[in-house]
């Protein structure tokens, strides 16, 4: 194996065919102003590459399953390992993931549960036992005398496959019927099962009169069915009920019998565990006006929110079942677990799969994340929790000789975690692995075996190799913008002076999740950072109270704010805006000119031109998105898709407009010499000099350039924007409007993925919205944002239960005093070193 990984000529999006050499088996960082082409090396390139020749490596017919990526635009690249990212998409917002689900934790403690799990009855709560068949025949023949009922045997439960081999062998035994997906089916007749279906397939033993006379014929069906089916019986009367009978498990007060416990029996996405009312979604479900199923917020009314059925919540280990396990936070979860005692026999058993829970648990813990439970819909992470809980399950699965890349993985995590987080880095890269993260943090910059610095600005200006090495080189290295922060040459300064309050907005006795009925006041007409680690509440309070409160006495809207007793101060505000790091759009025709409004000013320019008003033209045909100006043969997409069965689907450039999206007549119309393509093909940057006679143009895209991102295309597809390119596109959407001054804006991190010298910018633009009279509220990690803000609300002092308190609150200078707050110590030091 080689010692390197050697990239040549790397070209993918704004890379300049640059030669990149990194060392295996070390953390590498990859660093550099935003849009320098980091993620172009690090995903498209690198991980690209690294997945696409591993994929390639299984047969034709797993390809077909797989989503192939597209082969990166590089010349070589020599001693690459099969990688796996950990990149800003969120995780599945399916309402069947959760935390456990994504960790594979829950699929081990199913496992635990099924091994080692102590059966109880459901309507009893005694404990269940094993019965003989002599006992199933008394039952069947006292509860069913004078009844004719079928006697079947349940070969198949559930299971994938065609079957013809069991057909021919039951055929050979002599059995003539089977009850196959609930039909009578003659086994003599060609049955087809489609292979990559759940079947259930059920001999039918015999049918029978239950009275004295047949006793010996029922018993000979049951000892047969019973021998066919390895201890499991069905009984199947004439109205079409069943009636479930085992040698495993029954509790013979209810008479009651419990099927074998399988790992299945506790999974709330099989029909074997889910809750029958809900299947397994744990919320009630209702039809709206076009008669599609809509999941509320009421917990469902049998399982009550477990998601499961009674039966497998009636089995417990130690005085708890799985669904009360799982619910409890991962650090009492793995205390909880670590003290669990087994008699000798199951000790073996459980201690083998404790050792691929506990592992997890504590990988959770340290990432900073002891708050969240197995039970957390994965929806409700935030993309820094989402993240680091992604990570997890990789540190779980412990594998060797594989490429890891990471993209911000300290984002939402507070300093006090991210020396954990970087231990666990190195703990991946010490297991035989290569790490490779692209990160804007100082610690973890500092921490980094070998650093790469790409630059010297976005866009075209950027994709070149500024600098290289171990730290002391990049720092010694005079062309890095990033040296020069890390060394202090450049700095964001403290401001001489904060700004004074025009009044106040307080949330009184907020107590949703963690909170501590805790009375929170936002001073206003300043900027608020709202700090604390990881689940102290503070998107709790400022989004599912202060945000969804507002909008109902605002706009009227119908959201479930969480717990509190009211807000004083409304009346001081005219307007709240959310401005989040959710997508723009979904699919490829949303893009930034699209959603800031510059493509509908960009349209009706082109439709004023002369040559537009001679043929007549409007705005709108100008638009990919109607008939009339686009090209009908891809219908504005630019491009074919064709599906190839055992390869990646293939985009195909439309031979018709040759990928520009518009048909000839409208090409033809040109401003400044340029067509409509041409503008959406163009950067924020290269587009300003052309469009900025224009007024509302010229504002717009002043606003991009500003909050760093005039190196984005126009025309850019908004499904490759970065979680922090789409909130800082949605902002300069709002800035974009008409100010009308005492408008309250909230943000969520804006400065994911931002260079020291884009937070700089970004910093100035926040900066003028208060100026003119606006409210800013900043849920936020970064230093440099919380030390230049005019006051602080820190929540903690821990997360979860230890958090949903008020810790320290004021002008940075007094929280920068607290003994309290964790955030308190880190603050202080960037303080003076922004003085």
């Amino acid at each position: 194996m080689l010692e390197e990984i050697k990239i040549l000529k790397a070209a993918q999006h704004n890379l300049k065919k640059i030669d990149v050499t990194l060392p295996r088996n070390q953390l590498i960082v990859i660093t550099g102003p935003s849009g320098s082409g980091k993620s172009s090396l690090a995903f498209d390139t690198l991980f690209a590459e690294g997945q696409r020749r591993y994929i390639e490596c299984l047969s034709a017919y797993a390809r077909q399953y797989i989503e192939q990526l597209e082969k990166p635009e590089v010349e070589a690249i020599e001693g690459i390992s099969p990688s796996i990212s950990i990149d800003q998409r969120t995780i599945s917002s399916n309402p069947r993931s959760t935390v456990g689900t994504v960790t594979e934790t829950y699929d081990f403690l199913r496992l635990l549960f099924a091994k080692v799990g102590m059966p109880f009855c459901p309507r009893c709560g005694r404990r269940v036992s094993t019965q003989t068949s002599q006992q199933i025949l008394e039952r069947i023949s006292e509860s069913f005398p004078a009844e004719n009922v079928k006697i079947l045997s349940p070969v198949v439960k559930g299971r994938k496959g065609e079957y013809h081999r069991l057909f021919e062998r039951l055929q050979k035994k002599g059995f003539l019927r089977s009850r196959i997906d609930g039909q009578i089916r003659e086994l003599d007749e060609d049955i087809v099962l489609e292979k990559t279906k759940k079947h259930h397939i059920e001999v039918l033993i015999d049918e029978i009169n239950v009275n004295p006379s047949s006793i010996d014929r029922l018993k000979e069906a049951v000892d047969m069915a019973l021998e066919l089916a390895g201890g499991d019986l069905l009984l199947l009367k004439k109205d079409g009920k069943e009636f479930y009978y085992s040698l495993n498990l029954l509790c013979p007060y209810c008479d009651i019998s419990l099927p074998e416990l399988e790992p299945r029996s506790f999974s709330f996405n099989s029909p074997y565990g889910a809750c029958p009312k809900c299947q397994g979604l744990g919320f009630q479900t209702i039809h709206d006006e076009w008669g599609e199923s809509v999941l509320t917020d009421e917990p469902c009314s049998r399982c009550k929110g477990s998601r499961l059925r009674e039966e497998s919540l009636a089995v417990k280990i130690g005085d708890r079942n799985i669904y009360e396990l799982s619910k409890l936070p991962a650090d009492k979860l793995f205390e909880k677990l670590s003290t669990l005692n087994f008699d000798d026999s199951r000790k073996i058993i459980a201690n083998k799969i404790l050792k691929e829970i506990l592992p997890r648990l504590r990988v959770i813990k340290d990432l900073g994340m002891s708050y969240l439970q197995l039970t957390r819909p994965s929806s409700s992470l935030s993309g820094g929790e989402a993240r680091r809980v992604r990570l997890a399950t990789q540190v779980g699965a412990r594998l060797r000789g594989v490429l890891y890349v990471l993209d911000e993985p300290t984002i939402g995590l507070h300093q006090k975690d991210n020396g954990k987080l970087i231990s666990l880095l190195r703990e991946i890269r010490d297991q035989g692995n290569t790490v490779v993260v692209v990160e804007h943090d100082e610690q973890t910059i500092r921490a980094a075996d070998f650093l790469l610095d790409l630059g010297p600005g976005a866009g075209e200006e950027g994709g070149w190799k500024v600098a290289e090495g171990t730290l002391t080189r990049i720092l010694s290295s005079e062309d890095s913008l990033t040296s020069k922060y890390l060394t202090g040459e450049k700095t964001i300064p403290v401001p001489a002076k904060r700004r004074k309050p025009q009044g106040w907005l307080t949330i009184l006795k907020a107590s949703e999740h963690n909170l501590k009925q805790i009375d929170a006041r936002i001073p206003l007409s300043v900027l608020t950072t709202v700090t604390g680690v990881s689940g102290s509440g503070k998107s709790t309070l400022i989004y599912d109270i202060l945000f969804k409160s507002l909008s109902n006495i605002l706009y009227k809207a119908k959201q479930k704010p969480g717990q509190h007793e009211s807000i004083l101060g409304v009346d001081l505000i005219n307007k709240v805006i959310s401005v989040d790091q959710k997508a723009i759009g979904r699919t490829p025709r949303s893009n930034p000119a699209t959603y800031t409004g510059v493509f509908t000013a960009l349209r009706q320019l082109f439709s004023m031109t002369q040559e537009a008003r001679i043929r007549g033209y409007s705005a709108s045909r100008f638009s990919f998105n109607l008939s009339g100006g686009r090209c009908e043969e891809c219908q504005g997409a630019g491009a074919k898709k064709i599906e190839m069965h055992f390869l990646p689907d293939v985009f195909v450039t439309c031979e018709r407009c040759r990928g520009l999206r518009y048909n000839r007549e409208t090409l033809a119309v040109q401003y400044k010499g340029k067509n409509i393509a041409d503008y959406l093909e163009m950067t924020v940057d290269e587009s300003y000099p052309f469009l900025k006679a224009h007024p509302q143009l010229k504002r717009k895209l002043e606003i991009l350039r500003r909050v760093g991102l005039g190196y984005i295309r126009l025309g850019q597809p908004a499904p490759t924007l970065s979680g922090g390119e789409a909130q800082r596109i949605k902002l300069t959407k709002e800035l974009g409007r008409k100010n009308t001054g005492s408008t309250l804006y909230l943000l969520d991190e804006p400065t994911t993925g931002l260079h020291f010298d884009d937070v700089r910018k970004l910093l100035e633009v926040l900066a003028e919205l208060v100026e003119l009279g606006n409210t800013i509220v900043i849920i936020e990690h970064n230093l440099d944002v919380i030390k230049v803000s005019d006051y602080i609300i820190d929540l903690g002092p821990d997360g979860g239960e230890g958090g949903g308190q008020i810790v320290a609150q004021g002008p940075p200078e007094k929280v920068a005093r607290s003994k309290k707050s964790h955030t308190a110590h880190y603050l202080e030091m960037a303080l003076s070193k922004g003085n």
